[in-house]
C-alpha cells in the first residue's frame, strides 16, 4: 500500500531503532513507558506481528503504528508520522491498514488513547471516524 510515495509494510526487527527514534521525536502525542523497551516490544511483535506497521519512503522510515488484538477488542498503542511528512496521508494510510488488519482477525471494536492536550491527534482520529468515549481511564502498574 502506498501513500504520498510512502509504502506501508510490516515492521521488521531491524526497524526498531528508527521506530523508537520516530516515537521519541513525535512530540507530546506518543508517551513511551516500560512497555516500550526493546524486550517488551519484541514480545509484542512476536505476539501480533501483523499489527505492527511502518511507512517507508526511499529507505527512510517516516511513520509507524503499533496495535494489538486480544480476541475481543483491538487497541492502537502508538501512531506517529515524521513531523516533516505529516498531512500527506501517511497517518491515514497507516490507520486504514491497521483497521483493515484488525477487522480481518474478527475485531469488532477497537480503542485508542489520546491525551486531552493533543487536540491535533483527537481531530485527526475524529476525521477517521473514531469517537470520543465518556469513560474513566484507570491503570495500575504491576510489579
Amino acid at each position: 500500500m502506498a501513500s504520498s510515495r510512502a509504502t506501508i509494510r510490516s515492521f521488521g526487527w531491524d526497524d526498531l531503532p528508527a521506530v523508537l527514534e520516530l516515537w521519541r521525536s513525535a512530540g507530546e502525542g506518543v508517551h513511551l513507558g516500560p512497555s516500550d523497551t526493546p524486550g517488551e516490544l519484541r514480545r509484542k511483535w512476536q505476539h501480533d506481528p501483523e499489527l505492527f506497521l511502518v511507512a517507508e519512503d526511499d529507505g527512510a522510515l517516516v511513520g509507524a503504528v503499533l496495535a494489538g488484538y486480544d480476541g475481543r477488542r483491538g487497541l492502537v498503542y502508538h501512531l506517529a508520522v515524521s513531523p516533516g511528512r505529516r498531512r500527506q496521508g501517511i497517518g491515514r494510510a497507516l490507520m486504514a491498514e491497521i483497521e483493515r488488519r484488525l477487522a480481518s482477525q474478527g475485531c469488532l471494536k477497537s480503542y485508542l488513547l489520546a491525551t486531552p492536550q493533543n487536540q491535533e491527534a483527537v481531530d485527526f482520529y475524529r476525521r477517521l471516524g473514531w469517537q470520543v468515549m465518556d469513560m474513566v481511564l484507570m491503570g495500575k502498574e504491576l510489579p
